[in-house]
């Protein structure tokens, strides 16, 4: 059987990079790591072939030659998810749908795909292949349990080209212990975090090792430390395994942060090669984070727990909310202080929003305060539910947040705030895609950029290389993000 697995076209969005990969040697910013692991799972006789429509456009001979299309997607690729489907119905190529946006919205999608293989393929996946193969597929295939990590197969690497990306991913564990109010991860994958063997982790990474990969590695777990007990057991792994190997990969993952309460656990990430870190700090506001439920970062000195993680050798990404409705209009400037004086440089700040069947969503929508539309992307300026605050008012201090904290100006200073704190364990050396990305930013922004990024630009190179000449890399890495963050907002 010609299988075609179709990853939709992702908007441009806060982590889509897209406006920074014109420095980059990748054409997009991460594979459909997901769709290459369903890949594994399928049957060896099968001819397996994959378009990545963030990379070239879905071709109708592409569908022509197929005998079964299949299709992953996330809510932020809903629109073009949907347009696929379309096609395929209007083609007469049958397809079998499944991923996030699938498995929460299953409903608006029965009249466009012949099948929903929902929750977690590990478990819905072989009754469908059994009942197709003999001849009697359903339509809906989901699971009310969670699927053992040791039954996930190696992803199928081969379907891509790595170089065609800034980032590859692996994935170490499922689930989080926290159930943060608005977030969709344990209806998704659950309280109880589920884990990978350290033997299996290693035999992932040795998958990648052997494409040629050097770079910057993705565990895209949704907490990396969500089982402290065993993910000290793969660390200490992994601290042997990039040591043997020269640490050929810089590791980037997301954690809550209580990270910064576990003084051991921080030093085998940054042994392992850990260099950066995603937290949901979400807000300053302590009502809010009792409001949302978020426990882990009430009655604590969020910026010293940030200045700890950025001092020990990790970048802190971070996370923030702005439309609780314990907030009041003293929440953008204080949301801007907070950021600032954190040296949080990539600060992802969004519009409150409440993702199907999470707390949030039925809290609302018992309160009849639910309205339509989600698109699974908080920073685009929409919101789906009616807040406490004025909408205009709630609206146009996010853009003013926006418009603050990725000025020049405001950027800058927070990237030498972040240079100041920032103590890596090991210097980066500049490699040949890394080296023509700089090359381009120096004509880009450097030479035709505008007044003030420009100047920035050249400011931040120059203190960079005189004060800070261990994280001149990280430095000028920060100031192309900056780029692609100022046209990010502009769009709201």
């Amino acid at each position: 059987m010609d299988v075609l697995l179709i990853n939709p076209k992702c908007t441009a969005t806060f982590w889509s990079f897209k406006h920074a990969l014109r420095f980059a040697s990748g054409k997009a910013a991460c594979p459909p790591l997901g769709l290459l692991t369903v890949a594994g799972m399928l049957p060896e006789e099968w001819n397996l072939r994959l378009v990545d429509m963030n990379l070239r456009k879905l071709r109708d001979r592409d569908l022509e030659s197929a005998d079964m299309v299949m299709v992953s997607a996330m809510m932020i690729q809903r629109a073009s998810a949907t347009e696929v489907l379309a096609r395929c119905r209007e083609m007469g190529v049958k397809v079998v749908a499944g991923g996030p946006l699938f498995t929460s919205n299953p409903q608006d999608f029965t009249s466009l795909a012949d099948h929903l293989v929902l929750n977690e393929a590990e478990i819905t996946l072989p009754g469908f292949l059994d009942d197709l193969k003999n001849g009697k597929a359903r339509q809906v295939y989901s699971s009310e349990q969670f699927a053992d990590m040791a039954d996930t197969p190696l992803p199928r690497w081969d379907l891509v080209k790595p170089g065609n990306y800034q980032t590859l991913m692996v994935q170490y564990s499922r689930g989080c212990p926290f159930n943060c109010e608005f977030c969709d991860i344990t209806n998704l994958f659950g309280r109880v975090p589920r884990v990978k063997s350290a033997d299996q982790v290693i035999r992932e990474l040795d998958a990648v090792y052997s494409l040629g990969w050097r770079g910057q590695l993705f565990f895209v777990d949704d907490n990396f430390i969500g089982n402290k007990r065993e993910v000290r057991k793969v660390l200490r792994n992994l601290v042997e395994w990039v040591e043997e190997r020269k640490h050929p990969f810089n590791f980037l993952t997301e954690a809550s942060v209580n990270l910064a309460d576990d003084d051991e656990l921080i030093d085998l990430m940054v042994r392992a090669g850990f260099d950066a870190v995603f937290v949901g700090l979400e807000t300053p506001n302590e009502e809010s984070l009792q409001e949302c439920g978020k426990k882990q970062n009430c009655r604590r000195d969020l910026t010293a727990a940030i200045k700890k993680i950025q001092g020990a050798g990790m970048q802190v990404l971070g996370g923030y909310i702005v439309g609780f409705d314990s907030d009041d209009e003293s929440i953008f400037s204080r949301q801007i202080k907070f950021i600032q004086e954190s040296g949080v440089v990539t600060a992802m700040v969004g519009l409150l929003n409440a993702p199907p069947n999470t707390r949030l969503w039925h809290r609302l929508k018992s309160e009849d305060r639910l309205l339509p539309g989600a698109t699974g992307d908080n920073t685009d300026g929409t919101i789906n539910f009616i807040p406490r605050m004025d909408v205009d008012v709630l609206l146009e201090g996010y853009r003013d947040i926006l418009r603050t904290i990725y000025s020049p100006r405001q950027y800058y200073q927070r990237v030498s705030i972040f240079l100041k704190e920032y103590n890596p364990q090991y210097r980066k050396r500049l490699k040949i895609r890394e080296l023509k990305g700089f090359l381009k930013s120096l004509f880009f922004i450097g030479v035709l950029g505008n007044g003030a990024s420009q100047w920035y630009y050249w400011k931040m190179m120059i203190k960079a290389a005189l004060f800070h000449r261990e994280s001149f890399a990280e430095a000028m890495t920060l100031m192309v993000y900056g780029y692609h963050f100022r046209r990010v907002a502009r769009r709201v």
